[in-house]
């Protein structure tokens, strides 16, 4: 730490692993929402989020920012409450009386690393109940198609600078009262998009439904991982599609999947007893 301000390659990393750390939180609801609810256009959520924002912010750049953090400034508690108390691995009602203290604490320390670390908590608790909820409710490959197309957007948007503006104009708004920013989440000198952590929370639902809790830990590491290492590229560019990390975890892990579930099949195939040929039985001549 050099002049009491965290580098900001320490900042990033720590960004990166709240990401990876995001897919581990959601869990499979049980009954399904998906029985009563489910459809293929909850998929679109995670790409026409992206599109939307980029869209209103250019519209109207600063009273939109100023909507989204009063916006967030209410949804994201009562998400991350949601979350603590049933929507993710190891929730107890209880639990959900944290999300005060933890509000407080991102308010009274709004410029420091613990309040930043508190408004962090609560915005990727708020994105770990939206992707429960999202993959109860949406079936896994078309949510899978989603979030592979949410990090496309993301990435056309940042290649053709059309976030940049909308992006500094959400960092900038902040609500009155010196009351927490928790539209996007700010670490040290690094930023990283609601939009970022949503579809880690996204991945982490899906990966609680179609593959089971190892997968999904296994789904955490590879993003922070991937993430981590995606954070080298800073040192040529200003801007990164911090989404694209979380799709090319989803794709290794389908493609892993899917060559178990091969090798598998294979296996059984081999173990199992071959049909035995029926035994001709050869009629000897009559004697004469």
């Amino acid at each position: 730490m050099l002049g009491g301000v965290l580098p900001f390659s320490i900042s990033i990393a720590a960004l990166s692993l709240a990401q990876g750390a995001t897919v581990a939180l959601p869990r499979k609801l049980t009954p399904p929402l998906s029985s009563r609810m489910g459809g293929r256009l909850w998929a679109l959520i995670p790409p026409v989020s992206v599109i939307a924002f980029v869209l209103i912010a250019r519209a109207a750049e600063r009273a939109s920012a100023q909507g989204l953090t009063y916006l967030a400034l209410v949804a994201v508690p009562l998400l991350a409450a949601l979350a603590l108390g049933s929507l993710t691995h190891g929730a107890r009602r209880r639990n959900a009386l944290l999300v005060p203290a933890l509000f407080a604490l991102a308010w009274a320390d709004r410029g420091g690393l613990a309040g930043q670390a508190a408004a962090l908590s609560l915005t990727a608790l708020s994105c770990a109940a939206l992707g429960t909820l999202l993959a109860a409710v949406t079936p896994v490959r078309w949510l899978g198609a989603g979030i592979i197309a949410m990090a496309i957007a993301d990435s056309v948007l940042v290649v053709s600078d059309l976030l940049q503006r909308p992006n500094n104009a959400l960092n900038a708004a902040h609500p009155a009262a010196g009351l927490p920013r928790l539209q996007s989440a700010a670490f040290g000198t690094a930023v990283m998009g609601y939009g970022d952590l949503f579809v880690a929370g996204v991945l982490g639902g899906l990966l609680a439904v179609a593959m089971g809790r190892r997968a999904q830990l296994r789904g955490a590491a590879l993003v922070a991982a991937l993430a981590l290492a995606f954070d080298l590229l800073f040192l040529l560019v200003d801007e990164l599609p911090a989404t694209v990390p979380v799709a090319l975890a989803l794709v290794l892990l389908s493609v892993g999947a899917r060559r178990a579930r091969s090798a598998r099949r294979i296996s059984r195939q081999a173990r199992s007893p071959a049909a035995a040929p029926r035994a001709r039985r050869a009629r000897a001549p009559a004697a004469r």
